[in-house]
C-alpha cells in the first residue's frame, strides 16, 4: 500500500458555506480529513499546514510547502504528495513548486471550486482523485502535476480559466497530459524536459504588468521609484509594446533589471517578428527577455526563482528560452 503525505493550506476546498448567509468561509480543521482518511487504496498521513484563502498566500507561503514536502520525503520515505489550494493563486503555487523541487517522486496540487457542504461540492471527489495520481508510478519524474475535474495537467502549462465553473482548470494549447477516474489513471503523454532551480530563500521583488492600448511611459516611470528586482510584462500580440515605453524600457535594462515579455493572448508564444518601434525584432535588440510559452503570472514566479541564482541578463535569456 502506497503512503501519501496530504498537505493541507487552506482554499474553497477547505472551508464551508453558512447555511444563513451564503458567505464562504474558513472553517476550523479542514472538513474533508475524517472523510478523506477511509480512503482504502493508500496510507494517508495529513497535516494541516496553512488555512489561508488563497489571494493570501505569497512566496514565502509556497517555500514553506517545498520544505515540508522535502522533510516528508526523506525523513518520512512517503511515496507521494498531495497538496490542496485555493484555486486562485493555486497555479502559481504548483508552477513555484515544480521549479524548485527535485523530488523522483509525485507532487500533485488539487483544490475545489465548491466548498465542502454546497451542493455539488467538488472538494472530495478531486482529492480522492489528487491521491490516486500520487500513488501512481507513471506519475514519477514528470514534475508538479495538477488534478482536478478528471484530468491531469502539468504545472506549467494549466492556468485558471473560469471565475466559477468546476472545469476551469484547463492546459491552452497543450491540453491535460492524462485523465483520472474512479478505476483508472491514464497518461497519454508527457513533457520530455523541465527545469529545477534550488532554492532556500525568496528575496526579490518581481512586477507583472499588462499592456493597453495609449499605455505610456508614466506607469514604468513610477515603477522606478521602488526598484523592482525584475519585471514581467504581458505584451501585445506576439509580443509588441506600445512605443511610448521604449525609453523607461531602455533604461531599466541599463540598470540591469531584466524584462520579461510574454503574449497577453490566451494561445501562442512571444517572437521577435515585428521591426517597428515597440515591435518584438526591436525589444530583442534592446535586451528584453522573451519567455517560451509561459503566462504572465508564471513568468514573474520563473524570475522570481531564476533571480536568487543570476540577475546576468545574458544567463536569464538562456533560462527562458527553454
Amino acid at each position: 500500500m502506497k503512503k501519501i503525505f496530504v498537505i493541507h493550506t487552506g482554499g474553497t476546498i477547505s472551508m464551508q458555506e453558512d447555511s444563513q448567509s451564503g458567505v464562504v468561509k474558513p472553517s476550523d480543521s479542514h472538513p474533508l480529513t475524517e472523510q478523506m482518511l477511509s480512503f482504502e487504496n493508500a496510507y494517508v498521513e495529513v497535516k494541516e499546514l496553512f488555512h489561508l484563502p488563497s489571494p493570501h498566500i505569497t512566496p514565502k507561503e509556497m517555500l514553506k510547502v517545498k520544505e515540508v514536502i522535502e522533510e516528508a520525503y526523506h525523513s518520512k520515505t512517503m511515496d507521494g504528495i498531495v497538496v490542496t489550494h485555493g484555486t486562485d493563486t493555486l497555479e502559481e503555487t504548483a508552477y513555484f513548486l515544480d521549479l524548485t523541487l527535485n523530488i523522483p517522486i509525485p507532487v500533485v496540487v488539487t483544490g475545489a471550486m465548491r466548498s465542502s457542504n454546497e451542493l455539488g461540492s467538488d472538494g472530495l471527489y478531486n482529492l480522492l482523485s489528487a491521491i490516486k495520481v500520487a500513488s501512481c508510478e507513471e506519475a514519477k519524474h514528470v514534475g508538479v502535476l495538477v488534478v482536478m475535474n478528471d484530468e491531469i495537467h502539468t504545472a506549467k502549462n494549466v492556468t485558471k480559466t473560469h471565475t466559477s465553473n468546476v472545469a476551469t482548470f484547463q492546459s491552452p494549447q497543450y491540453g491535460p497530459i492524462g485523465i483520472v477516474n474512479k478505476r483508472i489513471v491514464s497518461f497519454h503523454h508527457k513533457p520530455i524536459e523541465r527545469q529545477t532551480f534550488p532554492i532556500q530563500k525568496i528575496t526579490k521583488h518581481v512586477v507583472l504588468l499588462k499592456a493597453y492600448a495609449g499605455m505610456d511611459e508614466r506607469i514604468l516611470t513610477a515603477l522606478e521609484a521602488v526598484h523592482p528586482d525584475g519585471i514581467v510584462i504581458e505584451a501585445l500580440g506576439q509580443g509588441n509594446l506600445p512605443p511610448t515605453l521604449i525609453p523607461s524600457i531602455k533604461r531599466f535594462i541599463q540598470n540591469n533589471v531584466p524584462i520579461v515579455i510574454v503574449s497577453r493572448c490566451f494561445n501562442g508564444i512571444v517572437q521577435d517578428v515585428y521591426g517597428y518601434e515597440g515591435g518584438g525584432s526591436h525589444l530583442k535588440s534592446l535586451g528584453v527577455i522573451f519567455s517560451n510559452g509561459l503566462n504572465g503570472q508564471k513568468a514573474r514566479m520563473k524570475l522570481l526563482i531564476a533571480l536568487e541564482h543570476t540577475n546576468r541578463l545574458s544567463e536569464l535569456e538562456e533560462i527562458f528560452a527553454k
